[in-house]
């Protein structure tokens, strides 16, 4: 018969082996059509106990195998891919401008800053003072005291500046003294930060940003300078624009207690106009000057706006046993 190659590779990329059939006994045979297996053993004398018809060739299909190879197996190495991240953005007390307090004349003049004469009388009064108004505050849930004494003078702003360091030192906790004696402002010269920018107009207007105004003396100290006397400070205190700027702020650096120093309750009307933005009020008074009335002209000032957390005594000279 025709014999065809033994391996052919189709296109579809599979290998078709074919058997050789080589039988030396067909090889005389004249070509027949197909015809039936047993009319072709009837023609054929002797067929029977002779070796039947081989079938036809067999095919066996494979696929190709991979190529065998004696190298070592290929090692992929994996790169690490590092994603970076944008840095988380710092809350806003953490990114205030910190500045260190400037008290040399008042180390100079031994006068009694809490924060660096623990063992002076009014340093304990200070910090006896600060216990009580904390345990009133955290008992209602406020927030936000009015610091003013009936006349100029009298050491409201001394007061707010001492309360404010002797809070500071509750570990973990937020203190802010925003300065709103915008008449007569005494924050900044006492701690000798005058020459800070002060933009306490600004940005009680909405026109100046919060980490940009405030200041922040150590982890637990943040003030609110004023510069400049301004003359419509009781507009500016009264207008709607000053109450969510401060509440935004409250509710922005989530501090433990504001402090707001204000002018004399009975030498203009910034006190009453604010009232509405405080949760109470402390009455600083002078033991050499402050009189009854006065303090009694006061209490019917505030009325029932906010309450009066107490009377402190400026000046006061302690009694002997």
């Amino acid at each position: 018969m025709a014999y065809h190659d033994t391996t052919l590779i189709p296109q579809n990329g599979l290998t078709v082996t074919m058997t050789k059939w080589d039988d030396p006994k067909q090889a005389g045979r004249r070509h027949r059509p197909f015809r039936r297996r047993a009319a072709l053993e009837a023609e054929t004398p002797g067929r029977e106990g002779q070796e039947r018809i081989r079938p036809r060739a067999a095919l066996s299909v494979q696929r190709p195998s991979a190529p065998q190879s004696s190298a070592d197996p290929v090692k992929v190495e994996q790169t690490p891919v590092s994603v970076q991240l944008p840095a988380p953005r710092l809350e806003t007390w953490e990114r205030l401008q910190t500045v260190p307090l400037g008290m040399r004349k008042h180390l100079l003049a031994r006068a009694p800053l809490v924060s660096f004469f623990r063992e002076d009388p009014a340093a304990k009064a200070f910090d006896l003072l600060r216990t009580r108004l904390l345990h009133a505050l955290k008992a209602r849930g406020w927030h936000r005291v009015a610091i003013a004494a009936p006349t100029a003078g009298s050491g409201a702003t001394f007061t707010a500046v001492n309360l404010a360091l002797s809070l500071a030192r509750v570990p973990d906790s937020r203190t802010i003294l925003m300065d709103l004696n915008l008449r007569q402002p005494g924050v900044a010269p006492l701690l000798s930060l005058s020459d800070m920018p002060a933009r306490a107009r600004g940005f009680l207007k909405g026109q100046v940003d919060l980490d940009a105004h405030l200041l922040k003396c150590s982890e637990t100290l943040a003030l609110g300078l004023a510069g400049e006397p301004v003359r419509d400070a009781s507009e500016l205190l009264h207008a709607p624009a000053t109450a969510i700027v401060l509440d935004e702020m409250v509710a922005e650096l989530r501090p433990d207690v504001v402090l707001y120093d204000l002018p004399a309750v009975l030498g203009s009307d910034d006190l009453q106009a604010f009232l509405p933005n405080v949760d109470g009020v402390l009455l600083v008074a002078d033991a050499t000057r402050t009189t009854g009335e006065e303090i009694r002209a006061c209490e019917k000032v505030i009325g029932e706006a906010a309450p009066l957390l107490g009377v402190v005594l400026n000046r006061g000279r302690a009694r002997a046993a």
